[in-house]
């Protein structure tokens, strides 16, 4: 079957390990268009979320006019390639499996200019489908092709047409726009203190530990890979005299000394914002007499 390019059509569309089938009855809101991505998480509880990540269940999320790159399709599943998550497991992007449902295939989308883009900077906000009807609801780094812009509106590309968004809520990026700093990268992660952790998650309903540190880094327009262990193997390597707000820092098993299994972002005075894991919610804590303390391997910056 030939590749082509499609784009998720759903608000958060989830990047599952294989086809779910039969899925479990807790996760069907999750598989549906449109998916009812609250009803979701609400559902899942701990053990329910914690199978996600120890039976291997989900890799990644795909936010809403996020293009793929579709190889495959297997009893209502399409497999795919997240062009905008570099990942180790495949040098086109992050691979995985979504429901075709949650997939649109427009040429005259996936045709439109990537050069400039309209960024969703709120946590969460809300397209138009004319300027006085609310339309889909859309996470924080959503970004869409811009087409034009009025006083208060900026008009963007969409899988269901042209659409708007509220100027205050957004950001236009072009390929000359000036990258920021670590500041800004703190000041991003802020805006999710007490947000749960999900495994996996890749929006402003839910990140991971490297979700978070993927999305807050792109947030200021660098592009790092999508898992820890890929991220500690990239940017520059900062000693630990030398962190900055807004570096990375990876943990390793075995203080320090095994595999990498977390990242979190350096906030300052011996401090870190992170997404912890299952159970827990963003947060802001001293390193100090942690077990981070004991497995903190290396640093990194990207801006």
């Amino acid at each position: 079957m030939l590749t082509k390019t499609l784009a998720v059509n759903v608000k958060v569309a989830t990047l599952w390990t294989k086809p779910q089938n039969p899925p479990r009855e807790i996760d069907k809101p999750a598989l549906e268009n449109p998916v009812r991505l609250e009803e979701w998480l609400d559902s899942l509880h701990y053990e329910p979320r914690l199978q996600l990540c120890n039976d291997n269940m989900v890799q990644s999320q795909l936010l809403y006019g996020e293009k793929v790159l579709f190889l495959d399709e297997e009893d209502g599943w399409s497999k795919v390639i997240a062009l905008s998550q570099p990942s180790s497991k495949d040098e086109r992007g992050y691979p995985g499996w979504m429901p075709s449902t949650q997939l649109k295939e427009i040429e005259e989308y996936t045709k439109l200019s990537d050069d400039k883009t309209v960024e969703v900077v709120k946590p969460v906000t809300n397209l138009f489908e004319d300027k006085d009807k609310k339309g889909l609801e859309v996470s924080f780094q959503t970004r869409l092709p811009f087409i034009e812009e009025e006083e208060e509106w900026i008009q963007v590309g969409t899988p269901t047409g042209y659409q708007w968004l509220k100027k205050e809520d957004v950001m236009v990026r072009e390929k000359n726009t000036p990258k920021g700093d670590g500041e800004q990268v703190i000041k991003a992660a802020e805006k999710f203190v007490g947000l749960p952790y999900l495994w996996g998650g890749m929006s402003s309903f839910g990140y991971d530990c490297s979700g978070f540190s993927y999305n807050m880094t792109r947030s200021i327009g660098y592009t790092i890979p999508r898992d820890a262990h890929d991220q500690a193997k990239d940017g520059k390597v900062i000693e630990k005299e030398d962190l900055k707000r807004g570096d990375l820092l990876f943990f390793a098993y075995e203080q320090g000394k095994g595999a990498v299994h977390h990242v979190a972002i350096y906030y300052g005075d011996g401090k870190m914002i992170h997404a912890p894991n299952t159970g827990k919610t963003v947060e802001i804590i001293e390193l100090a007499g942690t077990i981070y303390e004991e497995e903190h391997c290396e640093s990194r910056r990207y801006w």
